[in-house]
């Protein structure tokens, strides 16, 4: 095993939340309590607990991943601005490695650093109850209260590994409190081994913690979010990245490890089957899909249809509505945005910036629903035949309810109000310092639909971390890639397109295992859009080296040559042009939409930006820490 000495000495001394001598934790100048008095009352443990949980959800928090952004603005999902010193557009261009950049830029708790510093906490927290036997919460009702923050706790050091592992594979496990005068030698697990141990932080959780939670307690650690910890630490070690996948120029440590072994699928289909038949206290199934309103509802915030028929209250509603939040989330941050956010993605129009703005590469995996009545892609073989035109591709064919739900496009909607992005304060216009979208399109995603800024404040509380369909196309992924489709599978991912008004996937992929992951990774490009997931899943499939997006990367002339290789170095949009016989008519103007680059200056180099680079500083404090491939 490779040896890293002194690995985290620069953690334990310097980090900002931690000192040298403990101080219990970031004790004020007139709190004179030492480690015996913190961890002999459970109050004091339980706000450590609880400052823990509020470090941890920062730290992978989907709506600001990169401070002021989320991960879909570094993705194919989204372009961005210029705001708050361009964050995006500095990972677009490589500007960042491990001797400047990514903690100046982009740091809310994400990186190396600030994660080993979270875990040093929950160590100290577990060494302190167990050595002083912490008492349990003397109120009435607290029975078990201690152990339960026992097992949060074991969970949050799982998780903070895991955040670890998925930003830069290979990581040491660190699971005791390290002090200034310890010898500092650890061993640097395989991503294999540390997923390993991430499961036994995630049952030696769920042991402690109950079924389900109610009232005030809601969000806490619960035994649905331990099997969803176990379900995602195993996916990741399936995917190709860590399972057979042709790494480039590969210089892993432990390289000889990732070899491709079904059994990583199998084990991935059974601990996601566990999530999905979870039972809360009562026994009843923890998570079921929201299904509140009907196909004819499409309601805004005052109960008006004030977007053509085309938004379901359903699809918006289920990002508010309390019901949904405690049937499908598994794990999760509250509270997460604001109006101010909702303010930043607005167009122009309505007094907006327009911070991120969808890219023709997401609007493409948007699916139509055809005469024989199945959903099919766009740049499918019989799209055309079906009634698809490149030239009017919102409203040709009727496409994926969710697209109108997550896109506002030439033409579209909002409040009454018909986006025009052929002039005025919202068109085109592929300048960073523009407030307009520089692609096409306008963020529609988690609105409260219709809501304007004279309409109030609301809260965002989210998007989820994990949510009940990324556990299903999980378990359905596994399945297909052990077996083979089946009905089962294919019921289960038409059941998360029907809560979407979604028409079902053709019969044919139940047949045909290469077209039902086509369908399942469509699906949950589609479904998880906006949710900091597609940053991670581009990187654990090794797209930016899959041989057949390098050949349509090879093959690519100009913007009508789609559909987009997936290799995180393109961007395209759409724009209105006049025509007299356009299909599209805004503010009495006919259009016709036409494809083009956006000016982005994208680059992904391979194999350096699969993984985050570890910062130079760290790798001189520790010299025994290797460096992560291509840095």
């Amino acid at each position: 095993m490779n040896k890293i000495k002194s690995l985290i000495t620069f953690i334990i001394c310097t980090l900002f939340i931690v000192s040298c001598n403990d101080d219990y934790l970031d004790r004020t100048p007139d709190d004179k309590k030492n480690e015996k008095d913190v961890f002999t009352r459970y109050d004091y443990v339980n706000q450590l607990v609880t400052d823990l949980y509020d470090n941890c959800k920062w730290a992978n928090h989907p709506l600001i991943y990169f401070n002021h952004f989320s991960s879909a603005a570094v993705t194919d999902e989204c372009s961005a601005s210029s705001h708050e010193a361009a964050i995006p557009h500095q990972f677009h261009i490589g500007n960042y490695g491990p001797s400047q950049g990514m903690p100046d830029r982009s740091s809310c708790g994400q990186y190396w650093w600030d994660l080993w510093g979270k875990v040093r906490r929950a160590n100290i927290i577990l060494a302190g109850v167990e050595k002083y036997n912490t008492p349990d919460n003397p109120q009435a009702g607290g029975e078990g209260d201690i152990t339960r923050r026992v097992g949060e706790t074991y969970f949050l050091r799982g998780y903070l590994h895991f955040l670890l592992l998925r930003s830069y594979g290979e990581i040491p496990y660190v699971d005791y409190v390290v002090n200034p005068d310890d010898e500092m030698v650890f061993e640097k697990l395989s991503v294999h081994d540390a997923v390993a141990r991430i499961i036994a932080d995630a049952e030696a959780a769920y042991e402690r913690v109950d079924a389900s939670y109610g009232g005030n307690h809601f969000g806490r650690v619960d035994k649905g979010a331990c099997l969803g910890l176990k379900a995602m630490a195993l996916w990741i070690a399936a995917t190709p990245m860590w399972n057979g996948g042709k790494f480039p120029n590969d210089t892993r440590v432990f390289k000889d490890q990732y070899t491709y072994d079904a059994s990583r699928w199998e084990a991935v289909k059974k601990a996601a089957k566990a999530v999905l038949d979870a039972k809360d206290n009562s026994g009843n199934l923890r998570y079921r899909l929201y299904t509140a309103y009907g196909a004819d509802d499409f309601g805004d915030i005052n109960g008006k249809n004030t977007n053509n028929s085309k938004v379901y209250k359903r699809l918006w509603d289920m990002f508010y509505d309390m019901q949904s939040i405690q049937q499908e989330w598994v794990w999760f941050v509250t509270r997460g945005k604001d109006t101010g956010w909702s303010g930043d993605v607005l167009p122009p129009t309505q007094d907006g910036h327009a911070r991120q703005r969808p890219l023709q590469e997401q609007v493409d995996e948007y699916e139509y629903i055809a005469p024989d009545g199945y959903g099919y892609p766009i740049y499918g073989s019989r799209a055309v035949s079906d009634g698809y035109d490149d030239e009017n591709p919102y409203e040709s064919v009727k496409r994926d309810p969710r697209f109108y739900r997550d896109i506002r496009y030439h033409g579209s909607v909002y409040g009454n109000t018909v986006l025009n992005t052929a002039s005025g304060k919202d068109a085109v216009g592929a300048n960073y310092l523009s407030a307009s979208s520089h692609t096409g399109y306008y963020l529609r995603k988690f609105y409260k639909d219709g809501w304007v800024r004279s309409s109030g404040g609301h809260t965002i509380n989210g998007p989820a971390i994990w949510r009940l369909p990324e556990f299903i196309y999980m378990y359905c992924e596994a399945v297909n890639e052990t077996s083979g489709p089946n009905q089962e599978i294919y019921d289960l991912i038409n059941n998360v397109r029907a809560r979407a008004f979604m028409a079902p996937i053709p019969p044919a992929a139940k047949t045909d295992k290469n077209l039902m992951n086509d369908y399942i990774q469509r699906e949950r490009r589609v479904e998880l859009f906006y949710e900091n997931h597609r940053f991670w899943h581009t990187r654990l499939y090794l797209e930016a080296d899959d041989a057949t997006e390098l050949a349509k990367e090879k093959s690519y002339k100009d913007a009508d040559s789609w559909p987009y290789p997936k290799t995180q170095r393109w961007s395209h949009g759409m724009k209105p042009v006049e025509d007299p016989d356009g299909k599209i008519e805004v503010n009495g103007k006919k259009y016709k939409m036409v494809r083009f680059e956006v000016p982005d200056e994208r680059v992904f180099k391979t194999p350096q930006q699969y993984l985050f680079p570890i910062m130079q500083d760290e790798l001189r404090r520790t010299p025994g820490l290797v460096q992560n491939p291509g840095w």
